[in-house]
């Protein structure tokens, strides 16, 4: 991890993605990435996928989407997307 200030918590495996989100988020800041993650009360009205996270800058080529209707479902896709663009997301 670059830049590790000494904010990282010891992750619980027991608990799912969404409890690093922010920590993911903060990290992707200082590698040079904007990245959010929002949901959407319009689509969640509509039982479509609510949560979404972009992201774009830095390393990323290209900016990324993922949706998902749990924000672990979101934040699932988004990490395995990041990680096939080549960005090693140390959670």
């Amino acid at each position: 991890m670059t830049g590790n200030r000494g904010r990282w918590p010891k992750i619980d495996e027991g608990h799912g993605v969404e409890d690093v989100t922010l920590l993911i988020l903060e990290w992707l800041g200082e590698q040079g990435v904007n990245a959010m993650i929002r949901m959407d009360a319009e689509r969640l009205a509509d039982n479509a996928p609510a949560w979404t996270f972009a992201a774009s800058g830095g390393p990323l080529e290209h900016g990324m989407r993922a949706d998902g209707r749990t924000v672990q479902q979101c934040m699932s896709v988004a990490l395995a997307r990041l990680r096939d663009s080549g960005l090693s997301v140390p959670f």
